[in-house]
């Protein structure tokens, strides 16, 4: 439980800081925790609604390193209809608090360590497979679904972020 709070408030800080890099080139560095780059992402409004629906936007900062792959908001508009108002229901906290932990991982990974086939466990704690096609890399979740790396490799000092385009689905 301490993990995934320490992940959670991770996870939101990179949704807040992620405006002002993920326009940048690949292997950018802010030079800064999570925390200090901080500012709304015009891209990540969507998860950002999720965080706080599911209780986990009040924690702003994170020892780390973590990885996050964030969903932009088209990923979440490409669910199928009501999927998103439906999680975002106080009785599916829990179910959301998943969804949202599935798309972290422990450490600091850049997209040059994965390699094709290869299985991250998340801190959720189900896997997602690692896939490369015509030299971009996608993630492939508990239910075959792929998600593609839009932005990837931003750095910050306690962790780094991949802005994806579609939202991942743990088993459970």
């Amino acid at each position: 439980m301490k993990n995934q709070s320490l992940v959670v408030r991770c996870m939101m800080v990179v949704v807040l800081g992620c405006a002002v890099v993920l326009g940048a080139n690949a292997q950018t560095t802010t030079g800064k925790d999570l925390a200090g780059s901080a500012a709304l992402s015009e891209n990540h409004t969507t998860l950002l609604a999720a965080l706080k629906a599911a209780g986990l936007a009040d924690q702003a900062s994170s020892q780390g390193p973590y990885t996050v792959f964030a969903p932009t908001n088209s990923a979440f508009s490409a669910l199928p209809s009501g999927t998103v108002d439906n999680l975002l229901k106080p009785e599916n906290k829990k179910m959301l608090s998943g969804i949202l932990l599935y798309h972290v991982v422990q450490g600091s990974v850049m997209s040059s360590d994965l390699k094709d086939g290869q299985a991250v466990t998340t801190i959720q704690g189900d896997k997602l497979t690692v896939r490369m096609k015509d030299g971009k890399v996608m993630l492939e979740d508990a239910k075959g679904n792929m998600a593609t790396v839009t932005t990837a490799d931003i750095k910050a000092t306690n962790g780094v972020v991949h802005s994806i385009d579609t939202v991942l689905m743990p088993s459970k």
